[in-house]
């Protein structure tokens, strides 16, 4: 380890880039050291404490590394996550808004969500959980003001549907969205190419304009991550 450096990620503020000898890979600084969320290696530098991106494990960490010019959450930002299960990404976009921001985090699942408290939450008082349907985006209003950027990773057909539901009425004029489109969610008969075209579609009939959509294989198969301004 002694070649181990660590330096910002490109104009990504709140990623980093982890240069080893077994190669470069991305970390996110731990906002509750000595706690892991999911076995991803900690990493000690120069006073401060690491956590490496697994791109297998996470879409986030995919999209990145597959090449995006985009990276819309940042410091400080309020940032509505629908599909948070255990945690696993939530908890570096946690590391990425750092205190200042708040990660709300939405899943039906009772059991990654009771995961997500025991193991994520209670460590981490920026990330919010909300055991509700994304479906249902009333559901939570008391609990979700106005955010600045949403992510969403949800194992339903009308994905792009449910972002623009969730976007009208949380997201703010000029806020970001990223959508992982799961393209076997939404109908296995069909080319994964029709239906990100007619998932992209719909989000622009919803009011956002496409900037980027990005193929995460071999780390995701038949997924690809939109990246959307709102409005």
């Amino acid at each position: 380890m002694s070649k181990l450096r660590i330096s910002p990620y490109a104009s990504f503020e709140g990623l980093y880039e982890v240069d080893t000898e077994e190669g470069q890979q991305l970390a996110t600084l731990n906002l509750s050291p000595g706690k892991g969320v999911y076995g991803e290696r900690l990493i000690e530098y120069q006073g401060k404490e690491y956590r490496l991106m697994n791109p297998y494990r996470s879409k986030l960490a995919a999209a990145v590394v597959k090449g995006t010019d985009l990276m819309p959450i940042k410091p400080g930002m309020k940032v509505l996550y629908l599909g948070v299960a255990s945690g696993t990404t939530a908890s570096h976009v946690s590391d990425i808004v750092g205190p200042r921001g708040t990660v709300f985090g939405v899943d039906f699942a009772y059991r990654p969500m009771r995961d997500l408290i025991n193991n994520v939450c209670i460590y981490r008082s920026n990330l919010l959980p909300i055991l509700g349907d994304a479906r249902i985006p009333e559901s939570y209003r008391t609990m979700v003001g106005i955010a600045d950027c949403l992510y969403c990773d949800i194992a339903q057909p009308e994905q792009a549907s449910i972002l623009a539901d969730n976007a009208d009425m949380y997201l703010r004029d000029g806020g970001w969205a990223m959508l992982a489109i799961k393209a076997r969610s939404i109908d296995v008969t069909k080319a994964p190419s029709e239906l990100y075209e007619r998932e992209t579609e719909t989000m622009r009939k919803r009011g956002f304009s496409i900037n980027q959509a990005i193929p995460l294989e071999p780390f995701d198969i038949d997924h690809v991550m939109i990246i959307a301004k709102y409005r």
